[in-house]
């Protein structure tokens, strides 16, 4: 089973792959995934619409039934309780499928196209489910330039378009699909931000550390209230839980916040892949910091996040800020150039007493001083850091510094910090390394274990960290191992004294033969030389 999945997934790959080099041309590739991931978004809830409403038909003895044949006007009498179970509503002559059907005879393939984008939204408006649906499609411009200069160039890309997305085999709908269009998102994310510099990594965390973050918060539970990300880009360390845990698992559902439009559309958009429904997620657009959208759902119990590394944000420059409660605990804020330290008391604010929190940190902000060492002061001296973890250069998209992971908690037994120096677990991929899962399980045995290894964990007194000035970088804990020669001074001198021993003999003996070579030379050399033989 496992082997056949594998077989497809990797035949889905080389057709993303495929659709990339065959549509891009002159798209640019982070616009061009949006069309491509907007389409893909368009099919799935299409075909998960039509899959509900036929499942319930059939169950009713209706076995001929199918949505997609039937007319608008049939169809209509069903939109309100559709809206109210799944969230949205299509119209069957709006449905993926039959659209595509008409593309290729479709000379307004691109008003086709925006009407039934624009009908869809409409269809939540005014209902429970319209902030998750509203502007969803904005990204997918059909309209643009970047398709080409003329409407019939547009048009023949978007048929193109669609027919690719079609061709991607996603499996059957009785046969969990969902994990395919969830990896196929996945893959095309991946894929563009390991080609897109720095930009990818703002994006996309790499699967391998989404997973350990997730673990690092799921010691001993089998489930979470809620989970949280304040950086939430496009919702891929949410979505681990889900995979991990089940979604059933993640009782009250999903929460984030992301301050890039097109990142919080994304985001939206990976949640309905997922199969996570519209009352189980709330991603919200705007600054964390400065301006929080989940006030009424805090606390949570479970808390991951791979926030912007030393962004600038309003700071002391802000009056407001040091009144407000996730950061007037410590007495002072998160530097104007370095936002870091404010996402993480964000975070240790909303966190539930129960709760874990696992985040990814810049490794400055473990040994700066000035604010940022006061506010480190204040997380050791209220017992709120749990684990430092050293992790390998190179695992990130975008970004070659060797990153930690800041782990919180509210309730800790004793009062010390773990430091785990895993900057050697890794193994090396084309330019980047990447964390294998002997690797995620060496840290998270460490990690829960909370015993001395040599040169890899170490508990320290939380004392020790306040002789160290608060240092929490994990090189001044964790003792690197010297891999080099190790030299015996004993032997080495004894060796040496054999030497100039042997010298002596060979200097002796080359006196011998000098002494010898000088001795009078015989007749019959006197002769050769006065014959100028010797010349």
């Amino acid at each position: 089973m496992d082997n056949r999945k594998e077989q497809e997934r990797a035949e889905l790959h080389r057709t993303i792959w495929n659709i990339a080099n065959d549509l891009r041309g002159s798209v640019d590739g982070w616009d061009f995934k949006q069309y491509v991931l907007g389409m893909l978004f368009y099919r799935y809830i299409s075909e998960n619409i039509t899959a509900y409403i036929n499942a319930g038909e059939w169950e009713a003895g209706n076995t001929e039934f199918d949505y997609a044949r039937l007319s608008d006007s049939e169809a209509e009498q069903a939109r309100e309780d559709l809206v109210k179970t799944k969230g949205f509503f299509i119209l069957p002559g709006e449905l993926f499928e039959n659209v595509r059907a008409r593309a290729k005879d479709d000379e307004n393939l691109n008003e086709t196209l925006e009407r039934v984008f624009s009908n869809i939204e409409a269809s939540a408006q005014g209902t429970d489910s319209e902030d998750n649906f509203k502007g969803l499609f904005d990204d997918i411009d059909v309209n643009s330039n970047k398709l080409g200069c003329t409407v019939a160039k547009r048009n023949e890309k978007l048929a193109k378009l669609l027919n690719a997305v079609a061709e991607m085999k996603l499996g059957d709908y009785k046969d969990n699909t969902i994990d395919a269009f969830g990896d196929a998102y996945e893959f095309l994310m991946g894929m563009y931000a390991s080609n897109a510099g720095k930009s990818g990594g703002e994006y996309y965390t790499p699967q391998e550390v989404s997973e350990l973050l997730t673990h690092l918060t799921l010691v001993g539970k089998t489930g979470v209230n809620k989970v949280y990300d304040p950086a939430c880009g496009s919702g891929s360390l949410l979505l681990k839980f889900a995979k991990i845990l089940g979604k059933e698992n993640v009782r009250l559902g999903f929460f984030g916040q992301e301050i890039n439009i097109t990142t919080y559309n994304l985001c939206r958009i990976n949640m309905f892949l997922h199969d996570i429904d519209y009352d189980k997620f709330d991603i919200a657009l705007g600054d964390t910091l400065t301006d929080p959208q989940h006030w009424d759902d805090e606390p949570f119990e479970a808390i991951v996040s791979n926030p912007p590394y030393s962004i600038k944000w309003k700071g002391d420059s802000d009056p407001i800020l040091i009144n407000d409660p996730r950061f007037s605990p410590a007495g002072v804020l998160a530097p104007k150039s370095k936002a870091d330290l404010a996402f993480i008391m964000h975070s240790l604010s909303w966190l539930a007493t129960s709760g874990t929190a696992a985040i990814v940190c810049f490794p400055g902000v473990m040994y700066r001083g000035g604010a940022e060492q006061k506010i480190r002061k204040y997380l050791i001296d209220n017992n709120y850091i749990d684990c430092v973890i050293q992790l390998p250069d190179n695992l990130f998209y975008g970004t070659s510094i060797a990153t930690c992971i800041m782990v919180l908690k509210k309730s800790k037994a004793e009062n010390s910090t773990l430091f785990i120096d895993a900057s050697k677990e890794c193994v090396k991929v084309t330019n980047n390394n990447k964390l294998t899962q002997k690797n995620i399980d060496a840290i998270l045995n460490a990690f829960t274990s909370r015993k001395d290894i040599a040169h890899f964990s170490r508990l320290v007194p939380n004392s020790k960290i306040a002789e160290q000035d608060y240092n929490l970088s994990v090189s001044t804990y964790v003792e690197q191992e010297d891999t080099r020669e190790k030299i015996d001074i004993v032997a080495l001198n004894a060796e040496i004294e054999e030497i100039v021993a042997r010298e002596q003999v060979l200097r002796d003996e080359i006196a011998k033969i000098i002494a010898e070579i000088d001795l009078p030379a015989g007749p019959s050399v006197r002769q050769a030389d006065r014959q100028g033989w010797g010349k």
